[in-house]
């Protein structure tokens, strides 16, 4: 086989066949683990899978053995609210289906080495991917899977994706507490410099501009605490402490996130303040104890999302989708409570 047809197109199990020089039967014999076949040729059969980057096609093979198919869910963490939030979504759309779930933890740290190393071992039929998957290390990899994926939180060329623009919705919080009367507006972020960060940052800095406020970085923080990469009550607890230290106190706090917003909130408590009467706080999420905490927040509707693009998901798998590849941008809205509005 030349290495442009390699290129071109996604190996087959034919192809290892014919680099290892064996039957198909034996490639097959060597996938299920069989222990029937040579060691010597189990070798030569897996380094043509290596070389050829074969994955077996597990929806081809689960639906001829009409065995129940599996759907792996891949998230930088599902021990946060925001991704519980989109899990209970999957969840409730799986609920009438004869489908197992798998979970992969991302891990904040090294999340493209955690994806190759779950992708290698081949063991589901259909992948839910939620982050932001690099094009350069991830994109053909991912297209080439032999399983359907789709992409939630991100955009990849080929691929179904359900994404956010974080800019306006950061906007459309800083910009509601511009319209509560607050010109000095804190930002409470993660220490990480990357997309959601910076989109964010983007979206504070230009609603600040629009309404003829200076842009100060210093009144932009983040916390100590890496967990959960800096989205966790810790670190917006220790955020919110330094910006009630400054010597001119910000009236108002945008924080990324809800669970750094709740953080902030028990900072300013301990302090002897009150919100909103001392201090306004709107969150990123929307997360479902925010609406029983009455924090103002972005939402991003992680539920409704997880239900859609498991639904997509599905019809991907039962070959029923729309044929053209998929990128819907989710709308984003705020939610008004009472922790960002004036006392009248």
């Amino acid at each position: 086989m030349s290495e442009e047809h390699e290129q071109s197109e996604k190996a087959t199990i034919y192809d290892v066949a014919e680099r290892a020089n064996v039957a198909i039967s034996t490639v097959s014999r060597v996938l299920n683990d069989s222990q029937d076949v040579a060691e010597p040729t189990q070798e030569r059969v897996m380094s043509a899978i290596r070389e050829l980057q074969f994955r077996p096609n597990r929806t081809a093979k689960n639906l001829a053995q009409r065995s129940t198919r599996t759907i792996a869910v891949a998230v930088p963490t599902f021990t946060t609210p925001f991704h519980n939030e989109l899990l209970k979504g999957v969840r409730d759309r799986l609920d009438e289906e004869d489908i197992d779930l798998l979970l992969c933890d991302l891990d904040w740290e090294a999340p493209v080495v955690t994806l190759r190393n779950f992708l290698e071992r081949g063991t589901m039929d259909g992948l839910l991917l939620v982050g932001n998957p690099s094009q350069d290390e991830l994109g053909e990899e991912l297209r080439g899977l032999g399983s359907p994926v789709v992409v939630v939180g991100g955009l990849v060329d080929g691929l179904d994706s359900f994404y956010w623009d974080d800019r306006p919705g950061a906007k459309l919080a800083v910009g509601h507490l511009l319209e509560q009367g607050h010109t000095r507006i804190g930002m409470i972020t993660t220490p990480h410099d990357n997309r959601l960060r910076n989109a964010r940052v983007t979206g504070y800095r230009s609603a600040l501009e629009e309404a003829g406020l200076e842009f100060n970085p210093d009144l932009i923080t983040d916390g100590e605490t890496r967990k959960h990469d800096g989205f966790s009550e810790e670190s917006g607890y220790e955020a919110m402490q330094e910006l009630l230290a400054l010597d001119e106190p910000v009236t108002a706090a945008f924080a990324s996130s809800d669970v750094q917003a709740i953080g902030a909130w028990q900072a300013i408590r301990e302090e002897g303040l009150e919100v909103p009467d001392d201090y306004a706080l709107v969150g990123y999420d929307d997360i479902k104890v925010s609406r029983f905490i009455g924090l103002t927040s972005i939402a991003q509707n992680m539920h409704d999302v997880g239900e859609d693009a498991t639904d997509l998901l599905m019809q991907r798998l039962n070959q029923t989708g729309p044929d053209e590849t998929l990128s819907r941008l989710v709308e984003l809205q705020l939610k008004v409570r009472k922790s960002s509005l004036q006392s009248q």
